[in-house]
């Protein structure tokens, strides 16, 4: 009787892809990988056999047509994928196409693959085979005299290793990013399952996406999705919020902002598990809003975390003392973490990366990211936006006590919400903004609480003085004032 039933997954275990492919790979199918120069094909295919190995101890094939060997045992030691060691337990085989006689002379005539299928199919047996990379086909029917012979040949090969019983990644080269999905135009048609994989150039900088195109008879989550390559985790796909794991169940304990009157102004202070959003001008105390955030954290005993863009460590500490606090002691005692860099030092999706590491590693109880406004000179609105939302579910997932700051720059720096926070008027548990208004030929400085989820709080506009103690809040302002 024919099996009707769901097409099986198999899980490929590359950070973050086998959510948006909804469980992985189907099993004992073909799947196309393309991509241009440094998308990552062949990482994807070398970790598809080594994740199978270190987290389900499958044991894989490589086919190469191109890398020696030895150059992919090399470059693959940085990211811990002991290659040589698998091979002699008999977990990962080689079969080196990579130096086959006459290699620079086309091929004229007909050619089949029934050589090479041979020797995989023997590899398969050798080592009791699951999975199979070929990296990459394109380099051997680039010297076929008559593409046409592409077709059916990669249909060959699919049908030779679906009759092994095992599942297997083709990868594949592309000319443009976005013209086409392979360089024959025929290798997708005739393979169960298409992935593509991008490296675009956009703000001066190079993002990388993943796009699941098909999976015939399977579904998938469908769209791009932003990965990074890691130095120690390799290919990461870059979750959104519905991605994430459960979140920690909701809390109804308080703690304090560090500043009574706010706290008072919130409800009693954030709940701990609170997302707060503040907002304001440059010079309105966004930052000392922060370090006193921190401050009463590490006072309390609780680990805290802090990422500041476009201040130096030394340009913080100055400024932290100057209100009082000293960071350097803080964190020598093992409760303060700082990580001062610029944005473009890196890509977002590095930046997310590092911000989620840093929480697996050392388990903050309060997170700041000062400011998320220095992140748009990297990025489009667009991204910055899926980076809050990655961000949100991040900490949600771990009860953190989280501050961010924002600020709107130009002719908004009058706006209660800027434009990037009016997008994400659903994601923060609090929302403050600092602004200033004029009185008297002066400037001065007014806090606002838009909004305190699950909390009574206080709506009025209020007066702001700061000190060498810090932000002292008065009563309200007059609505000719504001």
């Amino acid at each position: 009787m024919t099996d009707l039933g769901p097409i099986g997954r198999l899980a490929t275990g590359i950070n973050g892809f086998d959510q948006i492919a909804l469980g992985g790979l189907p099993v004992g199918r073909t799947t196309l990988v393309s991509g241009t120069t440094g998308s990552g094909k062949t990482l994807f295919a070398v970790e598809f056999l080594a994740r199978g190995i270190l987290q389900f101890g499958e044991p894989g094939i490589f086919v190469t047509f191109e890398e020696k060997p030895d150059d992919i045992r090399r470059n693959c030691a940085s990211l811990g994928f002991g290659i040589a060691d698998w091979e002699r337990e008999g977990l990962w085989a080689f079969v080196d196409a990579s130096a086959e006689d006459n290699a620079d002379q086309p091929v004229v005539g007909l050619y089949d693959f029934s050589a090479l299928v041979a020797r995989i199919e023997y590899a398969a047996r050798r080592i009791g085979a699951r999975r199979v990379s070929l990296d990459s086909l394109g380099t051997i029917f680039s010297r076929f005299a008559d593409r046409a012979i592409v077709g059916p040949e990669v249909r060959r090969i699919a049908t030779s290793l679906a009759g092994m019983g095992v599942t297997s990644v083709i990868t594949g080269e592309r000319s443009r990013e976005h013209d086409g999905i392979s360089r024959y135009g025929v290798e997708e048609f005739v393979i169960d399952n298409v992935i593509i994989l991008r490296n675009v150039l956009a703000q001066e900088r190079r993002h990388r996406t993943v796009e699941i195109v098909k999976f015939r008879g399977a579904p998938h989550r469908t769209g791009e999705w932003l990965f990074t390559i890691d130095p120690r985790d390799g290919l990461v796909v870059i979750p959104l919020a519905f991605l994430a794991p459960p979140f920690a169940p909701a809390s109804s304990v308080r703690v304090s902002s560090g500043n009574a009157d706010l706290d008072q102004m919130c409800g009693g202070g954030f709940f701990k598990d609170a997302i707060v959003l503040l907002t304001g001008p440059i010079g309105a105390g966004k930052t000392m809003t922060a370090l006193k955030f921190i401050a009463t954290g590490a006072s309390a005993g609780e680990r805290c975390l802090a990422f500041v863009f476009d201040e130096s460590r030394e340009q913080l500490q100055r400024s932290a003392a100057g209100w009082g606090l000293d960071l350097e002691t803080t964190e020598k005692s093992g409760l303060l973490r700082v990580v001062c860099e610029y944005p473009e030092v890196a890509s977002l999706e590095d930046h997310f990366l590092r911000i989620r590491r840093a929480i697996e590693d050392f388990a903050p109880r309060r997170l700041v990211i000062d400011t998320l406004s220095s992140l748009e000179r990297i990025v489009s609105p667009r991204a910055l936006l899926n980076f809050m939302i990655a961000l949100g579910a991040l900490v949600r997932q771990h009860g953190i006590t989280t501050l961010l700051t924002y600020a709107p720059a130009g002719e908004r720096t009058a706006q209660v919400w800027p434009s990037v926070a009016s997008d994400l008027s659903s994601l923060p548990d609090v929302t403050i903004s600092l602004r200033y208004f004029e009185r008297g030929g002066q400037v001065h400085r007014a806090v606002t609480v838009i909004q305190a989820r699950g909390s009574a709080h206080d709506r009025s506009v209020r007066d702001a003085t700061v000190d060498g103690d810090g932000m002292h809040i008065g009563g309200p302002v007059s609505s000719e004032e504001r």
